[in-house]
């Protein structure tokens, strides 16, 4: 019974995932990439550890459908709502307060996020685990809660690297409290050995190819993290989780200064360390995501113990609060659900447009979101991508390669083709530099090339033309061709094999 109000919440998160969410958009460009995975496992990829691509692989064996892309980012939704309405729990909250907790992590921006087959939803959902592990272990200082904790860290160590960042700020956190003794107690070390051990197959695996993490570092800072300012940082910041402002922020301030949290501070100095770090590094803003939840749960306790001591006010407010959450999170909406098509989202964007939610990675302002304009496209090229492969004479198309300029193209091409006859799409973009296949014995016939601007390369085939284009105007694929080439010259197909060695070995400095 005492984990009733958590359930409720948690089956709520999952539920909502699926009850607001639009079919007219598809897959996002990254879910393609991700889903690619589970055709070729392995201990690591350029982008990220190999957690993601074991869901990969279940949700491909389960046929791949909408719903089991899906089902992944809302059970971990799912399970974080649950942490942190046990975490209230724990912290001596009743029913009240589990409901303002549960309910700050839904009404904020994790509604989106959470929806998204990426790993950031594991990542949130273990960062938050991690967190009420400390807190349990703060409350009865037992070695099964070292155990989870090193458990919980190992596996998200093999779902993504940022999670060094949030270990080094839980490190010199919990070394600025008293909690400094339990570094060096046996279960510490066992929990720590432990955490190692999982993720030892992805650190040797990222020895073995030359440490590619470096490279992929150094691409996202020079295309990506540049654009990130300190003032677009923290104001994202106040954004993100803005409808439980007043939830989170009384929180942190609860744990790092209210007697009765006083156990609890390495809490609030892993918040206020890991966002330093992040702000130093020039982090997306969403990399801090995997920090809030931890705020909730002591922040709807210290409200509900501000209300005990007010006997006038509190059976006023206590129905109040919870539905302040809701109002406030009604103008974020349209942004934390895909249930407006595109030609609505543009003109909801006008009334957003000084908060910056429409700025895409290139640091400029968009007529959408940009996880929006990244789910839609994909399907109409997939198939203009398998037209163009049926018009190749029956004896010749086996001999053909089917080249895109990016992994969003690819994984398009190769997820709704997936029960189709078509040879499977590739890519020089990210972890496809792996799965390119040899060069084979009889030479290509014929080249499909998805450019995002169209090359001229006819001077390398005997017949070269244009044969489709993405039109829809959302797209952030817009625009994208379906080239052809039949019959291509040696020099084309050498320069193909040639810039693939030379891509795969600059992902590889230290090898």
């Amino acid at each position: 019974m005492k984990r009733l109000v958590p359930l409720l919440f948690a089956g709520l998160k999952f539920l909502l995932g699926f009850a607001l969410a639009s079919r007219l958009y598809e897959l996002h460009r990254d879910e393609y990439l991700y889903l690619n995975y589970g055709r070729h496992l392995d201990w690591g990829y350029l982008e990220v550890p190999p957690l993601t691509a074991l869901q990969s692989w279940l949700t491909l064996a389960l046929g791949g459908g909408y719903f089991w892309v899906k089902f992944w980012p809302l059970l971990w939704g799912a399970a974080t709502v649950y942490v942190v309405g046990r975490a209230a729990q724990r912290l001596g909250g009743s029913w009240w307060a589990q409901v303002l907790a549960c309910l700050s992590y839904v009404v904020c921006v994790y509604a989106r996020l959470n929806f998204l087959y990426q790993p950031n939803s594991f990542e949130i959902f273990s960062f938050t685990l991690s967190a009420y592990w400390l807190l349990a272990y703060g409350q009865q200082p037992r070695p099964r809660y070292l155990y989870g904790l090193g458990l919980v860290l190992g596996l998200s160590l093999l779902n993504k690297y940022t999670a060094f960042f949030f270990i080094a700020a839980l490190v010199v956190a919990v070394l600025l409290t008293p909690q400094r003794r339990l570094l060096l107690s046996r279960p510490a070390w066992v929990a720590a050995g432990l955490a190692l051990l999982l993720f030892l197959p992805n650190l040797l695996w990222q020895i073995q190819h030359g440490i590619p993490f470096l490279h992929h570092m150094a691409l996202l800072h020079e295309s990506q993290l540049v654009n990130v300012t300190v003032g677009d940082f923290w104001k994202d910041q106040l954004l993100m989780c803005f409808p439980a402002l007043w939830v989170w922020l009384p929180g942190l301030l609860a744990l790092l200064l209210y007697r009765p949290f006083r156990p609890y501070r390495s809490l609030g100095l892993l918040f206020l360390l890991g966002l330093a770090l992040l702000t130093v590094l020039h982090g997306k803003s969403y990399y801090a995501l995997g920090y809030y939840p931890l705020l909730f749960a002591p922040g709807a306790v210290w409200l509900e113990h501000r209300l005990a001591g007010r006997p006038r006010l509190s059976p006023w407010l206590r129905p109040v609060l919870p539905g302040l959450l809701v109002l406030l999170a009604v103008p974020l909406f349209p942004y934390a659900y895909s249930v407006y098509p595109p030609a609505r989202m543009q003109q909801i964007g006008e009334a957003y447009r000084n908060t910056g939610a429409n700025r895409w990675e290139d640091g400029q302002l968009h007529p959408l979101p940009q996880d929006y304009a990244d789910m839609l496209g994909w399907q109409e090229l997939a198939d203009k991508v398998w037209q163009v492969y049926q018009t190749l004479p029956d004896s010749t198309r086996a001999n053909t390669l089917i080249l895109c300029d990016n992994y969003g193209e690819a994984g398009a091409v190769n997820y709704y083709n997936r029960q189709r006859v078509l040879p499977a799409a590739h890519s020089f973009n990210g972890s496809y530099l792996f799965w390119l296949p040899p060069r084979p014995a009889r030479p290509y016939r014929h080249f499909i090339l998805v450019q995002e601007k169209p090359r001229d390369r006819a001077a390398h085939f005997a017949s070269y033309g244009q044969q489709a284009e993405v039109l829809n105007p959302y797209a952030r694929e817009k625009g994208t061709v379906v080239m052809l080439g039949t019959d291509p010259d040696t020099a084309f197909v050498n320069g193909v094999y040639r810039y693939h060695q030379q891509e795969l070995a600059a992902w590889a400095p230290h090898k």
